[in-house]
């Protein structure tokens, strides 16, 4: 998959502060005068949005396999309503999560096959990988009590540290091999430090 200038990801662990400095982020490109596309996954379309109810939901019981695969469908959906089409009008699109959480969560925390991943990527993303991805580190139990006293307890904070973990590993374990992509970013600081690493990283890398 080639890398798309004009695409941005962030990706992180549960409470690691991805939607905060997506919105920061999009808010200070605006002022440069970009035109910029705010986006999550799962989610982003009206059928995303679907399937992600379903995803999310505490009460749901699911199998790793239909996981990943509803997975997939709502980003097919976004890939194809939202991203393509912002990219191709030179709009900057700016996703919380992409294929990334897929390979450090039912990649190497459920531990499907990252070929069967990949594969999936290859018919769903065949040409659409982010230029930059922000990996927003933080310590999993930190992450875990943020979301808690926000009020938020999904499907994916009920699972174990120990699961949680794993994520975080295998976003580690992207981050090591794609260097020039994924960007690590210490989130247990304030989030206006966050927010101006985040700003020169971009600009260095678009010089």
């Amino acid at each position: 998959m080639s890398r798309v200038r004009g695409f941005i990801s962030f990706e992180g662990i549960e409470g690691s502060g991805k939607s905060t400095q997506v919105k920061l982020l999009a808010e200070y490109l605006r002022t440069k005068g970009h035109t910029v596309i705010e986006t999550v996954e799962p989610g982003g379309t009206r059928i995303g949005n679907k399937i992600r109810s379903l995803l999310l939901d505490p009460e749901n019981q699911m199998d790793p396999l239909a996981e990943l695969l509803l997975y997939y469908s709502a980003r097919a959906q976004h890939v194809r309503e939202v991203i393509y089409p912002a990219v191709l009008r030179n709009a900057i699109v700016i996703t919380d999560r992409f294929t990334d959480s897929t390979v450090a969560y039912q990649g190497h925390a459920r531990g499907i096959d990252l070929s069967l991943i990949d594969t999936l990527n290859e018919i769903v993303v065949p040409d659409m990988r982010p230029y930059l991805t922000f990996l927003l580190d933080l310590d999993v139990e930190e992450g875990l009590r943020r979301n808690k006293d926000a009020g938020k307890m999904d499907r994916f904070e009920q699972e174990t540290v120990d699961f949680h973990n794993l994520v975080r590993q295998g976003f580690h374990q992207i981050a090591r091999a794609e260097p020039d992509r994924v960007k690590v970013v210490d989130s247990s600081k304030s989030k206006e430090e966050v927010s101006k690493e985040i700003i020169r990283t971009i600009e260095e890398a678009w010089r």
